[in-house]
């Protein structure tokens, strides 16, 4: 058995795009438009072959995607946790989830999708303004 993808419904595809490609630096693997089932599927990866989040997008629906008890997050591991934090932060992106440890932040797409930030080997020593942060809203 082979992972494959998860997939994530989206209502602004272009917000989404910006979030996941231009900010989290995954490229498209895959796109795919459906105009008789009036959908988009796009694929994205950290890499080619690597396995994907399938961003779905339903030309037209106005319906407000609730985030079910079913479905956590999206995991990233980062070079540097404190530099991409504050990218993100820099960017209009809250961090929900401060890395105070070093180690581990969260953070949300446009569609409330949470998503892990994790550090690439072992953590970074804590350091300001990240130790002192507060949790804001939920991941």
């Amino acid at each position: 058995m082979k992972f494959l993808h998860s997939m994530v419904r989206v209502n602004d595809l272009d917000a989404s795009l910006k979030f996941y490609v231009d900010l989290l630096g995954l490229v498209e693997t895959k796109r795919i438009d459906v105009p008789e089932g009036k959908f988009t599927l796009i694929y994205l990866a950290t890499a080619i072959g690597e396995p994907e989040v399938e961003l779905t997008h339903n030309w037209g629906s106005t319906e407000e995607y609730s985030v079910g008890r079913n479905f956590g997050h999206l995991a990233f591991e980062v070079d540097n946790i404190y530099d991409f934090c504050q990218k993100v932060l820099d960017a209009g992106v809250t961090v929900n989830r401060p890395p105070r440890c070093g180690h581990m932040a969260f953070i949300k797409s446009p569609d409330n999708i949470s998503i892990e930030l994790l550090q690439k080997g072992e953590a970074l020593p804590p350091q300001e303004p990240w130790l002192s942060m507060e949790n804001t809203g939920s991941w």
